[in-house]
């Protein structure tokens, strides 16, 4: 279903972000992430001069290197593109990211090493969000494997991670009845 019709309006800004997660020969995943802001209107920058219509204003990249638990093993950003040369000076911060994992409290231990005037809103929004899911998506299969392999009455991570996987819902009662906490449960 789409959105309602909106008033009349015009375009000013796009922000697109596109996460991708790859498995690696030696066991690992990389998820690199690919932000680029652009504005519809051309217009004066005190760095860089004319910026056209179209042409980024933002143009970031991501690569975090994680292990089958989320780990990061590797990190590592590159800002092709923002609006003052010194945006790329924090790149060096996301070694920073090893040995942290993305799991609970993922957003505070990002802000704990990159937040402030140590990182980048940009990249910082890039990692907590988009990223961090893509992360998540792309090991999931291999963790799900695992836990198959270590017995069937283990809880599901999933549960009571969103709306659809409540645990008092109709997916939970369908797909892992034995951890059902609504009505008539067992």
């Amino acid at each position: 279903m789409p959105l309602s019709t909106p008033v009349p309006r015009k375009h000013l800004h796009s922000r697109n972000i596109e996460c991708k997660g790859y498995e690696r020969e030696d066991g690992l995943w990389d998820i690199e992430a690919h932000l680029v802001d652009s504005k519809t209107y051309t217009f004066e920058n005190k760095e860089r001069g004319t910026i056209a219509s179209g042409d980024p204003v933002h143009d970031m990249w991501i690569r975090l290197t994680v292990d089958e638990e989320l780990t990061i093993q590797k990190a590592e950003a590159t800002t092709d593109k923002g609006p003052f040369s010194i945006c790329r000076d924090v790149n060096t911060q996301f070694k920073l990211l090893e040995g942290l994992q993305i799991a609970p409290g993922w957003r505070k231990a990002v802000f704990g090493k990159m937040g402030g005037t140590q990182g980048c809103t940009h990249l910082n929004d890039l990692l907590i969000g988009p990223l961090a899911v893509a992360a998540f998506h792309t090991v999931s299969a291999a963790r799900a494997k695992r836990k198959e392999s270590a017995g069937p009455n283990q809880k599901p991570a999933l549960l009571d991670s969103c709306h659809a996987f409540a645990s008092d819902g109709p997916v939970v009662k369908r797909e892992w009845p034995e951890f059902y906490q609504g009505e008539n449960a067992n």
